[in-house]
């Protein structure tokens, strides 16, 4: 019985001295095995059993192993963690911490379970393994990265190794993505470009380490609003979704914060989400080649190194604006201005479900205030170089460096007030 995970083994008494421990684990086979018999050990010896099960920690310095007793000699298992393939077994002789992590969390369990009978004695149902090196094949399984560049060269039959961190699978001419790759938990960059692949699965979400995504070349037609509530809020920087048919992103796009590399080119989009301004950390943005014809009010909150607005059709600014002013206001306007200036939290669990997607969008005037339906929108020109050290436009109805955004207004006074930044 085997255990491919990285292991980290701390000796008890450093706290004592006053020591740390290094805190990272290496790449380990770790086994539940059965010692040789004496006949093995000793000329003319019997063939009685060494006295049960023991653990062996093997690493690609050591194939040969460490070998620690177990019948009657842990002392405690650390198991709050094993379902994210992490545990700890301490030893009474010697006095260690043996700590386990990147385990695949059901042969963990299974393993702990087997090690509890080793310690009280008790037989194994599993086939034990025998003391002998650990073949180098066997690390393979513990591989971190793997690239697939062909269809040929795509496992059909056997599983993604578990410990990997980065896959690529390109031009693979997937239609879909592939179920396995979703429970490779520890999985950090995953690079899907230049397949057929359609939608996105929700599942996606659930690679809590995922920081980098690759769908470069596919035929996504949208990015579907679960992955912008799952776990890719905290983690994904860097998303490439170019070279596709996306025409819109929904406005929670704009709560993967974590965001710092976002490029769109050669989609088929009309307009950015129009909370973009709340990707805080966003640094670099590309959406040349799409269909653009303004940028949203608070495009002007980024602050960006590098900016590529190559190929868009930007339209001039509207000269009469759009006014929908309700004077005086509905109480439904008067209520979502207290609740958004207030910072008043809500949800489908307190309020209505279509009153929380009206709150989510609603606009920002100028001065600071919100608008829901009451507004006077206009459209002004931005200096791009006002939120981008280095830009990339080029636009034959308009400056090198100037772009169409949209500027709302809560009332005639703000709009008179801000009339000199309208044409």
């Amino acid at each position: 019985m085997r255990l491919h995970c990285e292991v980290e083994v701390r000796s008890c008494h450093l706290p004592a001295l006053g020591l740390k421990a290094r805190g990272k684990g290496v790449r380990a086979v770790v086994g539940l095995c059965q010692p040789p018999r004496r006949s093995e050990l000793q000329p003319g010896g019997s063939a009685e059993s060494g006295g049960g099960a023991c653990l062996l920690v093997s690493t690609m310095k050591d194939r040969q192993g460490t070998r620690y007793e177990l019948r009657e000699n842990i002392e405690q298992l650390f198991t709050k963690f094993v379902d994210e393939g992490k545990a700890t077994v301490r030893l009474k002789q010697p006095s260690v911490d043996i700590c386990l992590s990147k385990a695949n969390p059901g042969s963990l369990k299974t393993f702990l379970s087997a090690l509890r009978l080793a310690h009280r004695g008790c037989d194994i149902d599993t086939q034990l393994s025998t003391l002998k090196p650990v073949k180098t094949s066997e690390f393979e399984k513990f591989r971190t990265k793997m690239v697939i560049t062909s269809k040929k060269d795509y496992p059909l039959s056997k599983s993604f190794p578990y410990s990997l961190e980065h896959l690529q699978a390109s031009y693979c001419r997937l239609a879909r993505v592939d179920m396995r790759m979703l429970c490779l938990r520890n999985l950090k960059k995953l690079d899907l470009s230049h397949n057929c692949i359609k939608k996105l699965p929700a599942t996606i979400g659930d690679l809590t380490h995922l920081q980098e995504l690759n769908l470069n070349d596919n035929h996504l037609e949208s990015f579907s609003v679960p992955l912008c509530h799952s776990t890719l809020r905290k983690s994904l920087q860097s998303l490439d979704l170019s070279k596709n048919k996306i025409k819109a992103l929904p406005v929670q796009f704009c709560q993967l914060q974590e965001l710092t590399n976002l490029n769109l080119n050669d989609n088929e989009l009309i307009h950015f989400p129009f909370k973009i301004g709340r990707l805080t950390n966003l640094r670099f943005l590309s959406a040349a080649r799409n269909k653009l014809r303004n940028l949203p009010c608070e495009f002007k909150m980024l602050s960006l190194e590098y900016l590529d607005l190559f190929g868009n059709t930007f339209e001039k600014p509207e000269i009469l604006p759009i006014i929908k002013l309700q004077v005086p206001l509905t109480l439904l306007e008067s209520s979502a201005q207290t609740v958004l200036s207030k910072r008043i939290p809500f949800g489908p669990h307190i309020i209505p479900f279509h009153l929380c997607q009206d709150l989510d969008t609603a606009k920002t005037c100028v001065c600071g205030r919100f608008c829901l339906q009451s507004f006077i929108q206009g459209t002004t020109t931005i200096n791009l170089h006002s939120i981008a050290h280095t830009v990339v436009l080029v636009n034959n109805n308009m400056d090198r460096m100037e772009a169409p955004i949209i500027s709302y207004f809560c009332s005639l006074t703000c709009y008179v007030n801000s009339s000199d930044m309208l044409k």
